[in-house]
C-alpha cells in the first residue's frame, strides 16, 4: 500500500479551501494535512506539516503567489500546483517554480465540479512524483520527507542551553538533526526581539526542521526546535497529549531570563531518563544546577569542551559540579545526541 500524498491547500477564499479540501479528500491516495489563507500562514503550515504537494492560488493578500514561489522554492523545494482563475499569471507562476496548474472554474453544475475534482487530483498525484523543480534558471532537487513510524522515539526530549558563542554553536548541532529527531528545546541568552530574529535565521538554514520561537502552551513535536523567547522563562511539562511548554515573564534566575537552569530543571522533572541535554559555551554558571538535576534523574548530559568553547564558563561549572556525563568538542555533540 503506497503512503498517501500529503497536501497543503493555500487560497484566500475560505469557501474554496473547504471545497477543494473536500474534493481531494475523496481520493484515497490524497490526504489534506492543512489549509492556509495567505503565504505567511502557508509558510508556517509548510514548516509544521511538511506536505508532499502544495495547491496554491495566485491572487492573495499580503503577498501574491508568484512572489511567494520565488521566495519559497530555493529554501523549500516542494511541488506546487497552481489553481487559479487567471491562466496568464499561472504561466508566470510555472516559470517561478510551480510544476503545473489547473484553471479554477466557475462551478455551474455537478458534472463540472466532478470534472474539476478529477483534474485537480490527477495533477496533484503527478506533481507528487516530481524529482526536481526549476525556478528561474536554477534547478532544485525536491525535498522528500522520510516515512515516520509512530512512537518511534517514545518520550525522548532534547534540551540545549548556552550563552556567549552559543548562537553560532547551536546551528552546528542542528546540522545532525532531521525531521525524525526528538523534540528540541533551546535557551540561549538573548534579549527580547533578538530571539525572534534568531529563530527566523535558523528556519532559513534548516527548512527541514520545525523551528519556532516559544509560545505559551504550545506542544512539542518530532522534528521541532523551540527557541526560548527573550525576557521569558521556558519550562517543559507533560500531559496525556505529550510535552508542552510555558513561556512566561519572571524574575531572573541564575542572572538570566530566559534561564537555562529553569529549562533544564523542568526537563529533569518532565522527561527524567528520557532527556538528553547539552550545555554549550557561555559566561557564568547558568545551567549547571539544572544539568545536574537532569543527570540525577537519569538523563544523559553533555558539556562542550574548553577547546571549542568561545567562553569556557557554563560548561566548566557544570563539569566541576558533576553534571556532565561526557565532555565533547562542538563538532561531535550533535552526533552524540542522536546516538542517545
Amino acid at each position: 500500500m503506497k503512503s498517501k500524498i500529503r497536501v497543503l491547500v493555500v487560497d484566500d477564499s475560505p469557501l474554496f479551501r473547504e471545497v477543494a479540501a473536500k474534493l481531494m479528500s475523496h481520493d484515497e491516495r490524497i490526504e489534506i494535512v492543512a489549509t492556509a489563507g495567505d503565504p505567511y500562514e502557508a509558510r508556517d503550515k509548510l514548516l509544521e506539516h511538511k506536505p508532499d504537494v502544495m495547491v496554491l492560488d495566485i491572487e492573495m493578500p499580503k503577498m501574491n503567489g508568484i512572489t511567494f514561489l520565488e521566495k519559497l522554492i530555493p529554501q523549500f523545494p516542494i511541488p506546487v500546483v497552481i489553481c487559479s482563475s487567471t491562466p496568464i499569471n499561472a504561466f508566470a507562476a510555472v516559470e517561478a517554480g510551480a510544476v503545473d496548474y489547473v484553471r479554477k472554474p466557475l462551478i455551474t453544475s455537478t458534472e463540472e465540479l466532478n470534472s474539476f475534482a478529477q483534474e485537480l487530483n490527477l495533477r496533484v498525484k503527478v506533481a507528487s512524483t516530481a524529482q526536481t523543480i526549476r525556478s528561474g534558471n536554477t534547478i532544485y532537487k525536491v525535498m522528500k520527507q522520510p516515512e515516520q513510524q509512530p512512537n518511534e522515539l517514545g518520550d525522548r526530549l532534547i534540551a540545549i542551553g548556552g550563552s556567549t558563542g552559543a548562537t553560532e554553536a547551536v546551528p552546528e548541532i542542528l546540522k545532525d538533526f532531521t525531521r525524525n529527531t526528538a523534540p528540541v528545546v533551546v535557551v540561549v541568552h538573548m534579549p527580547e526581539n533578538f530571539t525572534t530574529i534568531y529563530a527566523q535565521r535558523l528556519r532559513q538554514q534548516f527548512p527541514e526542521l520545525i523551528i519556532e520561537e516559544a509560545r505559551n502552551g504550545m506542544y512539542l513535536k518530532k522534528g521541532s526546535v523551540t527557541i526560548a523567547a527573550g525576557n521569558r522563562h521556558m519550562r517543559v511539562y507533560k500531559d496525556d497529549k505529550g510535552y508542552y511548554i510555558t513561556s512566561l515573564m519572571g524574575e531572573k534566575v541564575s542572572g538570566h531570563c530566559p534561564s537555562v537552569d529553569v529549562l533544564f530543571e523542568s526537563v529533569a522533572a518532565s522527561a527524567g531518563e528520557n532527556a538528553v541535554a547539552a550545555i554549550l559555551t557561555g559566561m557564568g554558571s547558568d545551567g549547571a544546577k539544572g544539568l545536574r538535576a537532569i543527570r540525577d534523574n537519569g538523563g544523559y548530559t553533555i558539556g562542550q569542551d574548553k577547546e571549542t568553547s568561545v567562553v569556557y564558563g557554563m560548561p566548566y561549572v557544570a563539569f566541576e559540579n558533576g553534571a556532565v556525563v561526557k565532555q565533547l568538542p562542538l563538532s561531535k555533540i550533535g552526533k552524540e545526541i542522536i546516538s542517545r
